[in-house]
């Protein structure tokens, strides 16, 4: 008779790597299914809201005040001190989202957006409980698979260095808190929310600021 050949089962090294492998993925799917979880967009939370879920409230634009908002614009390039209403935020930035690219002439051809994989709307922002939120809808073709997340994040400023930055308690992706994730927060508000440059002159004023505060309804921006 021959000799048996034992047959040698997964090395622990092997076992390990395949648990890992087994988190990995379980980390993704989950993210995933957060990700395209609902977002509902309500004027207020409601009170009998279940646990889970997942609100969007939209901060409002104030259009009545366009030539109010370009007298601020003008004090705070002046290094005035300003204060501003969430309304008038929105009408600073404006429609900051990436803008639709025209049809091309050609027969046939695609828009160049038809083949943008991510795609951010219009950067909006709520002033709430001494907070500030900014929130926008992404639009997202990816493996044929088409639809719309909302992103938010809300936060305050702190001042770093010489300057004051925007300090996020908060980013959501869909249902998914990617704060949670590692550098999945830097990211996403880098690569979503905040995807304009800052136009220079406003920068300049910016680094100028003694104080950046929110009071209430209101963002105040203190000048030396």
């Amino acid at each position: 008779m021959g000799k048996r050949k034992i047959q040698k089962g997964p090395s622990w090294v092997e076992v390990g790597l395949g648990a890992v492998l087994a988190l990995v993925l379980g980390v993704f799917l989950g993210a995933a299914f957060l990700i395209v979880k609902p977002v509902e967009k309500v004027k207020d939370i409601p009170k009998d809201a279940p646990a889970g879920a997942v609100y969007y409230i939209e901060g409002t634009r104030d259009y009545g005040r366009s030539s109010a908002a370009e007298d601020i614009r003008k004090k705070f390039l002046e290094g005035e001190s300003v204060d501003l209403t969430e309304g008038e935020i929105n009408l600073f930035l404006g429609d900051s989202g990436d803008k639709p690219s025209k049809a091309s002439d050609k027969p046939g051809d695609k828009p160049a957006d038809a083949a943008k994989m991510i795609s951010p709307g219009s950067l909006n922002a709520r002033i709430h409980a001494g907070t500030i939120q900014f929130g926008m809808p992404v639009d997202f073709n990816i493996l044929t698979i088409m639809g719309t997340i909302i992103v938010q994040t809300t936060g305050t400023f702190e001042k770093h260095g010489t300057e004051f930055v925007y300090v996020p308690d908060s980013v959501m992706v869909g249902g998914c808190p990617v704060g949670r994730i590692p550098f999945a927060k830097d990211l996403v508000l880098g690569k979503l929310v905040f995807t304009r440059p800052i136009p220079d002159d406003i920068a300049a004023a910016w680094s100028k600021l003694s104080s950046v505060n929110i009071d209430g309804t209101m963002l105040h921006l203190r000048s030396p």
